[in-house]
């Protein structure tokens, strides 16, 4: 998906809200939006979703389906939450039946089972926002995008939202998110898109920076160490080839160090692992000194 020379502003003749944006959007990737309070993060999302159209510029490529969670759900509907989110699921082309059981499911992985049969306009904010996220991922779609998705959400529905955004990845999607908690997703993200002053600035986010260098005459891809905190009963994941056996920290937290070629997939099963791991960090080992030999782990022998 490409912007080129993108720009946005709400009535004509009116200041522009963005304004050049060029970036691409990669398949299979998570991408922050970060800018101050009126920056235009949600109207570089609602661009993004299709929701809107540019003012000036093209945007193309855009993957379908498409998926959005806007910043206020208009849960006051003549639907119940099942109702609705079944209508959801038909108009992006599902059978009844398959569409029957797509909204019973996310209801379910969200924890709103029990308000299927609720009308929306006797949902608390929670519920309601439980039936907007899960109108966005009924359809399995290429390109989801959320603007603070996890707001009003409970904290065994925000793991769940991790979850589904690590197997929308893992299946290929690409994710672009707005979220006030700076340790949302924090070591999954591929690019941060900065928005300040109409401009749009793409800039490689820990996911994309975590590759270390090949270690000198190594001819490999070298090693990146991955940091996480589990909730109490967190089950840690079958780990990829080449991983070094977790070390704990003082603190606490867990340090492993993996391929750079294996860490996406790492990263993938902590946060779809139930309930999900924390990444806290996700940086490169620096390269051995030749001299002194590694590890089969990636670090220098004594």
């Amino acid at each position: 998906m490409r912007l080129r020379g993108v720009g946005k502003r709400h009535r004509p003749g009116g200041p522009w809200v963005l304004r050049g944006v060029d970036a691409e959007l990669p398949e299979a990737a998570v991408l922050r939006a970060e800018g101050a309070n009126g920056s235009g993060k949600s109207t570089l999302l609602r661009l993004l979703a299709g929701i809107d159209a540019p003012s000036a510029g093209r945007i193309t490529g855009r993957p379908r389906p498409t998926a959005y969670v806007p910043e206020r759900f208009p849960a006051a509907l003549p639907f119940t939450a099942a109702g609705y989110l079944t209508h959801q699921a038909r108009t992006r082309g599902l059978r009844r039946g398959a569409a029957e059981r797509a909204a019973g499911e996310w209801l379910e992985r969200l924890g709103a089972g029990g308000h299927a049969r609720t009308p929306m306009v006797e949902l608390s904010k929670g519920g309601g926002q439980k039936v907007a996220v899960a109108q966005a991922l009924l359809a399995a779609p290429r390109l989801l995008v959320l603007d603070e998705a996890w707001t009003g959400l409970d904290v065994a529905a925000r793991a769940e939202l991790d979850r589904a955004v690590a197997e929308r990845v893992a299946d290929g999607a690409t994710v672009v998110y707005v979220d006030h908690d700076p340790r949302r997703l924090a070591g999954f993200v591929h690019t941060v898109l900065r928005v300040a002053g109409t401009e749009v600035a793409a800039v490689p986010g820990p996911a994309r920076d975590g590759a270390a260098p090949a270690a000198p005459g190594a001819g490999t891809a070298g090693r990146v160490a991955v940091t996480v905190t589990g909730p109490p009963g967190a089950t840690w994941p079958p780990v990829p080839p080449g991983a070094s056996a977790p070390e704990a920290g003082p603190d606490g937290a867990l340090r492993l160090t993996v391929p750079a070629a294996h860490s996406d997939a790492l990263l993938r099963a902590l946060l779809a692992a139930r309930p999900p791991w924390h990444v806290r960090a996700v940086e490169p080992v620096p390269a051995p000194d030749p001299a002194a030999g590694a590890d089969p782990a990636g670090g220098a022998r004594p």
